[in-house]
């Protein structure tokens, strides 16, 4: 069994949004469905994929790529919303407008019932995402809320919560992805802007620990106990490191978080999952098992294939050097668990 759990499917066109948008909202400036301040050299997507529809826009060969051609039995789509737009209230309508063309374009005609899908939201709009959340969490193909990586306060600030504890409330993981730059986002970095896309990808993973450190330290984990988070783009090469970093700082200064009540590392078997990413883990296969065994990641990264993106990568080229117990868990039981797609997933996909 295979679950993909980051596919990123995008609009055939740059107006095709805009029918799904409200009348007062059609004529507004959207940015453009490439607009990346940082785009990979030759470009963001698989250069095999470019043809007769735009990458990951055509829903029957996207099936054809993953389930035919990958051997996926289930795909996550997490659609991206080009991350923070000055106009908040446009935003969460650009939001709602992607949820529908993701229930009209995608899930509700997929008869083979093996694509589940993302309700994006926006979280400068706390009131308008909590709303978004209760207009389709009763989807049942709708299986996560998601938001963007880049934020201009961490996620474990009050002003969010309201956002986290309806999700939580629904059984809906947050999955948290970089979401293409428009102009009112911070720097990727903290030091201010890289120059070259090297630069931003290496360092633009740094920002999901900001989030996760201050859900743990602000307590958000301890008063939603079914809150979870998914970090969808990877990053999980430096969880370990730096979550020894914070339990030691949490242990020297309790007395200044006293509703943390665990190590802060304890906290991630209930709460946090990531996707896998290309570049993430050792070089040598051979390493693989030993390093998968750090922090306890082979219970908490699932496979993400990061289709149609040009660092596209295979279930088996992720799984090598895994015993069997760690690729049973990271390629499809992981997910299940955290998804509700329970065990009996062969007969429901084949």
């Amino acid at each position: 069994m295979i679950i993909d759990t980051n596919v990123q499917p995008h609009f055939a066109y740059n107006a095709e949004i805009r029918q799904y948008l409200p009348e007062a909202h059609r004529l507004r400036a959207i940015p453009d469905v490439e607009q990346q301040w940082y785009q990979a050299p030759g470009g963001d997507y698989r250069q095999d994929l470019y043809g007769e529809h735009y990458p990951g826009s055509d829903p029957e060969t996207v099936s054809r790529h993953l389930f035919d051609d990958g051997g996926v039995d289930l795909a996550i789509l997490n659609p991206l919303t080009r991350g923070n737009i000055a106009d908040y209230l446009l935003n969460s309508r650009i939001c709602a407008a992607v949820n529908d063309w993701l229930l009209d374009r995608w899930l509700e005609p997929d008869t083979t019932n093996r694509f589940r899908g993302t309700i994006r939201v926006n979280p400068e709009d706390p009131k308008g995402a909590v709303s978004e959340i209760e207009r389709l969490a009763g989807h049942p193909k709708l299986v996560q809320v998601g938001v963007p990586m880049q934020s201009r306060e961490p996620y474990g600030k009050p002003m969010f919560e309201p956002i986290w504890e309806a999700a939580a409330a629904h059984g809906l993981p947050v999955a948290v992805h970089v979401n293409g730059g428009n102009g009112v986002d911070h720097p990727p970095t903290f030091a201010g802007h890289a120059h070259t896309y090297p630069g931003y990808a290496a360092f633009m993973p740094l920002n999901y620990f900001v989030h996760l450190a201050t859900l743990i330290v602000e307590g958000m984990f301890g008063r939603h106990p079914g809150l979870k988070f998914v970090f969808a783009d990877g990053g999980y090469d430096i969880l370990t490191p730096l979550m020894w970093r914070l339990d030691t700082f949490w242990l020297s200064m309790r007395d200044q978080t006293p509703w943390v009540d665990r190590y802060p590392s304890e906290y991630l078997p209930d709460h946090v999952r990531f996707c896998s990413s290309a570049f993430d883990g050792p070089v040598e296969a051979g390493k693989m098992r030993r390093w998968m065994d750090f922090s306890g990641k082979s219970g908490l990264v699932m496979y993400g294939s990061s289709y149609p993106h040009w660092s596209t990568s295979s279930p088996e080229v992720f799984a090598e050097g895994l015993d069997a117990a760690q690729r049973e868990k990271v390629l499809w039981q992981n997910a299940s668990e955290l998804y509700g797609l329970f065990y009996g997933l062969e007969e429901s996909v084949r």
